[in-house]
C-alpha cells in the first residue's frame, strides 16, 4: 500500500483534516505544517471572533482598507464582486457586520491546497468542515469518494460523488445552525435544506453554495447558469435538484 499522513488541525472554528497519500512521511509532515500555519494566518487576520483581526479592525473603522493586506484587499474586492454577480444574494454584511467568512474559508483551503503541491504532494484531500478540495486519487485508487452529509441525519450522507482535482462545498443550516442571513430580507432563508456546489475551486464554490442557499427555492434555477461548476439542491420537502454535469457515484 501507498504511505499515507493524516493531520488534523483545530482552526478557523472548526477541524481541518489533511490525508495525504503517496508521500514520503517526512515531506508530507512538513506540508502540513506549512498548511497549518497558513491556515492560522488567515485566522488572525480574518477572523470576526477576534477584536484584533484586521477585519474587526477594518469593520470598527480602526483600520482603512488600503491600509490592510494584500489578501484582505483581495478577498473584500472578491466579495464585492460575489455581491454584484449574484444580485445580492451573497454579501459579506448580510449579518449587519463585515464578515466575508463564506468566502474565506474556501479561499484559504483552495491557497493552502497549492502549497501542498508546491511542497511536492499530488494526491491528497483537505476537509474544513465539510468543505473539501481533492488533488490526485486516494491511492490506490485513482479519485476520491466524498461523502456529502444528509441535512436531517447527521449519521448518513445523501450522496457521495467520485472526483479528483475538485471542490466541493455544501451550505445549510446543519453545521452551524441557521447561520445564514438572506441580505434582502434580513431573515435566514427558507425552501432549500442544503445545496452542494462542485467546481474548480473552492473559495468559489463555497461563495456559490451560500449564495444558491441563499436564494431558496430559486436557487436550483440560477445554479444552472453556472460556469464551470454543478450543483445539488435539497429543498425543504426532501426533493433533490441536480444540475446536468453534477457528479454521480
Amino acid at each position: 500500500m501507498p504511505p499515507r499522513h493524516v493531520h488534523v488541525e483545530q482552526v478557523m472554528g472548526t477541524a481541518v483534516s489533511l490525508d495525504v497519500r503517496g508521500a514520503d512521511v517526512p515531506v508530507a509532515r512538513a506540508a502540513a505544517a506549512q498548511l497549518a500555519a497558513w491556515l492560522h494566518d488567515v485566522d488572525r487576520r480574518f477572523s470576526t471572533y477576534r477584536d484584533d483581526s484586521e477585519i474587526r479592525r477594518i469593520d470598527r473603522g480602526e483600520l482603512a482598507l488600503g491600509e490592510a493586506s494584500e489578501d484582505v484587499r483581495w478577498v473584500l474586492d472578491r466579495c464585492d464582486r460575489l455581491r454584484r454577480e449574484t444580485g445580492g444574494a451573497f454579501d459579506d454584511r448580510a449579518g449587519g457586520r463585515l464578515d466575508p467568512s463564506a468566502l474565506v474559508k474556501g479561499w484559504a483551503v483552495e491557497r493552502g491546497g497549492d502549497l501542498l503541491v508546491a511542497a511536492g504532494l499530488t494526491d491528497f484531500m483537505i476537509n474544513a468542515g465539510g468543505d473539501v478540495i481533492v488533488r490526485g486519487g486516494a491511492l490506490p485508487e485513482q479519485v476520491w469518494r466524498v461523502g456529502i452529509q444528509h441535512p436531517r441525519d447527521r449519521t448518513t450522507i445523501a450522496a457521495a460523488v467520485s472526483v479528483t482535482d475538485q471542490a466541493v462545498a455544501t451550505s445549510g443550516t446543519y453545521e452551524r445552525g441557521a447561520h445564514l442571513i438572506d441580505p434582502r430580507t434580513g431573515e435566514p432563508p427558507s425552501g432549500v435544506l442544503s445545496v452542494t456546489v462542485i467546481g474548480p475551486d473552492l473559495g468559489l464554490a463555497d461563495a456559490y453554495s451560500t449564495a444558491a442557499f441563499v436564494l431558496g427555492p430559486d436557487g436550483p434555477a440560477w445554479t444552472l447558469r453556472l460556469e464551470g461548476y454543478e450543483a445539488m439542491t435539497i429543498l425543504a420537502d426532501d426533493r433533490v435538484l441536480r444540475t446536468p454535469g453534477f457528479p454521480q457515484g
